[in-house]
């Protein structure tokens, strides 16, 4: 059974926008390490013609990114319980804009994406301290920090793609360097501005989140969070190519994906989940999206249907992330900190494997194939819950409260 959960802090009496400048520092860093997750959508066409790069090796930049995002957050938990959430704010924000600079300045794709690898390091350690960061220096309690956490989140996730599109017009590398300049900028303010003067830590195992998966329930989770994901960054990372605009074209399509996932992930998947419990919402919205996506499929050479179906699916998607991840924070009495990088882990690796697959398979068959092949991830993620009724149970056994649920919203999209 889950450990039972504190309930949420009672209301704070101060605005929620009087906070210290540190936790401003921390939040505006947090949209743009966000804002990586689309990024490079708008500019992959681009990277393609100007680098002489196939499709497949453009998406190896999303394969790259999320690989080694996945096995660092097997360790991020071990290394910042040791040397603590400031340094480890710094070091991933130091890493990120080395790689993201040296991005800029690539003159093959093959350098772009090893130097990304190098940006999914650095992510991973600054994601997996970002909350800790900003509950501890916010004022107000931890609702209020969870609430201008979940807000950064979702600017970042939202304006990304639009970001990538502005800077993209100009030339590929302009959104490389504006994340670059962007991060030096946050770590400045972090490095001049956080403090942690009593900050207690109490180290983790390295093995902790790898012998966090011989749970049954967490284990189960995982490999639907796998195959999700995969069906997850097929509609992000190969819809640039069968949509055929350009650079603008495509950061204003994912705009809109980005503020459908953020509005379902904080408001939606809240009441479903309420109304018919983690397991069954995920079992309603992964269907759903399976259609979406052969319906995707089926009109891919219309270019207003495929928007359409991208942005429906940001819905879909939103709740699946906030649900999957609240069903994690149950799924066992470890430390949510283990259980999201264990979790995490997993999830990253499919949706590493996906963009490169998704290319191979439009260019051996047709554009159709990758949206259907992504049909059937959802579907396979659909029936492994189907099948584990009973080791799932125990995520249906507490009633999130409202900050819990803000933190599952957050958590979530972070993949």
């Amino acid at each position: 059974m889950s450990k039972p959960r504190s309930a949420a802090p009672s209301a704070p009496s101060a605005p929620i926008w009087k906070q210290p400048l540190a936790v401003w520092a921390i939040a505006f860093a947090c949209v743009v390490a966000f804002m990586g997750i689309g990024l490079v959508d708008p500019i992959l066409p681009a990277i393609a013609e100007q680098l002489h790069a196939t499709p497949f090796q453009s998406e190896l930049l999303f394969t790259s990114y999320l690989a080694v995002t996945g096995l660092a957050m097997l360790v991020t938990s071990f290394v910042s319980s040791r040397i603590g959430t400031k340094a480890s704010l710094l070091i991933g924000l130091a890493l990120v804009v080395v790689f993201a600079f040296l991005c800029a300045i690539s003159g093959s794709v093959d350098e772009v994406i090893g130097f990304r690898a190098g940006w999914g390091l650095g992510n991973a350690l600054f994601i997996s301290t970002a909350l800790a960061a900003i509950v501890g220096a916010a004022s107000g309690g931890s609702g209020q920090a969870i609430v201008l956490y979940e807000a950064a989140l979702g600017i970042g996730i939202a304006v990304g793609p639009l970001v990538g599109g502005l800077l993209g017009e100009v030339s590929w590398r302009g959104p490389f360097f504006g994340v670059a300049a962007l991060m030096a900028i946050a770590f400045i303010a972090i490095l001049t501005l956080l403090r942690t003067p009593h900050e207690k830590r109490s180290p983790i195992k390295l093995s902790a989140p790898i012998t966090a998966l011989g749970r049954p329930a967490l284990g189960t989770l995982a490999v639907t969070a796998l195959f999700y994901n995969v069906a997850f960054f097929i509609l992000l990372a190969y819809s640039p190519f069968p949509l055929g605009f350009g650079a603008m074209g495509i950061g204003y399509t994912f705009f809109g994906w980005g503020i459908a996932l953020a509005i379902t992930s904080v408001w939606l998947a809240p009441i479903m989940i309420r109304a018919w419990g983690r397991r069954v919402t995920l079992m309603v919205a992964l269907p759903l999206l399976a259609v979406d996506l052969v319906v995707a499929g089926v009109l891919v050479e219309t270019p207003a249907a495929l928007v359409t179906c991208i942005i429906v699916g940001g819905l879909f998607l939103g709740v699946c992330n906030t649900t999957l991840t609240e069903a994690v924070m149950e799924a066992t009495d470890l430390p949510r900190q283990v259980a999201s990088s264990s979790y995490s882990a997993v999830r990253f690796l499919g949706g590493a494997a996906a963009p490169p697959l998704a290319a191979w398979l439009g260019a051996q068959f047709s554009d159709t194939v990758p949206y259907v092949f992504a049909a059937g991830a959802a579907v396979v993620a659909t029936l492994v819950l189907a099948f584990a009724k009973r080791p799932l149970a125990v995520i249906d056994a507490h009633d999130a409260d409202a900050a819990e649920e803000a933190e599952a919203a957050l958590l979530g999209d972070a993949a």
